[in-house]
């Protein structure tokens, strides 16, 4: 049980990704805290888990002051917090001349603010803990897509803030780390492209560019690899940015939008 007596708050862990975080922390010992803006989403998943070992705080990060509360909330689930991550993001699609202010500033507030202030506010219980933060980012990071570039550069921002509060917490013993993360074939991924005018079946039928192993990441294989990172095994590492893709990014052309002919 490489999480036992851990306590994990995963932001957006409803759906996707971080569900798939939760359901693998809990199957180590973990006690999980879900989140998300879908009541009836997020207890149907606690259920799931177990009230015993999961508990649910809702709240929109967009919200200016909803990262302190969700803190709050998020303490009096199980009197600790041992690991944070910070999953969840908006990905709306909206190319240059799409973005207005309004576009870009909840893009930033979710993805980028959201995560400082999350870490601003729970860091008293991460150093009680020598805990640690994990921050969920993607490879657009590098450069992105011409349709993501609010998103893009939120992402980028992340990396820059891990990379520097891996510095300022390491005398803390808080640990700060990132997985980039690659096309991965969530139930939303999978939405969007059908929403694109992409057939049923878009997932098998994907290019070689996109996929060389001829299928796309899983949310269960982001979840593999965000275990070693909320458990002791990866102390005392910290400020690494992992890159988790099917193929090396540099030496790729990055700005593509994936379709499928």
């Amino acid at each position: 049980m490489r999480l036992q007596n851990q306590v994990i708050f995963i932001t957006g862990s409803t759906t996707g990704i971080g569900a798939a975080m939760a359901r693998r922390f809990v199957r180590e010992g973990a006690r999980v805290i879900l989140h998300g803006r879908d009541t009836a989403r997020g207890e149907a998943l606690r259920a799931e888990l177990g009230t015993d070992c999961a508990g649910f705080v809702l709240g929109d990060l967009a919200e200016k002051e909803s990262p302190a509360e969700l803190a709050d909330a998020s303490l009096q689930c199980f009197g600790r917090v041992d690991a944070l991550v910070n999953n969840a993001a908006l990905t709306t699609r909206s190319h240059l001349q799409e973005t207005d202010v309004a576009f870009f500033d909840r893009m930033i507030a979710v993805n980028l603010r959201a995560p400082f202030m999350l870490i601003r506010a729970l860091l008293p219980a991460l150093k009680r803990a020598e805990g640690c933060v994990l921050n969920v980012g993607s490879i657009l990071a590098h450069c992105g897509q011409s349709n993501l570039p609010a998103y893009s550069i939120s992402k980028g921002g992340l990396m820059t803030l891990t990379r520097n509060f891996a510095d300022t917490l390491g005398p803390d013993r808080v640990r700060v780390n990132q997985l980039n993360v690659g096309w991965t074939l969530t139930d939303n991924e999978y939405q969007t492209k059908i929403g694109d005018g992409l057939p049923a079946n878009w997932p098998e039928t994907l290019p070689l560019s996109a996929a060389p192993s001829g299928k796309l990441l899983m949310p269960q294989d982001i979840a593999e690899a965000a275990l070693y990172w909320v458990s002791p095994a990866s102390r005392p590492i910290t400020g690494s940015v992992v890159d988790l893709e099917q193929y090396p990014i540099i030496g790729r052309i990055p700005n593509q939008e994936h379709k499928v002919q």
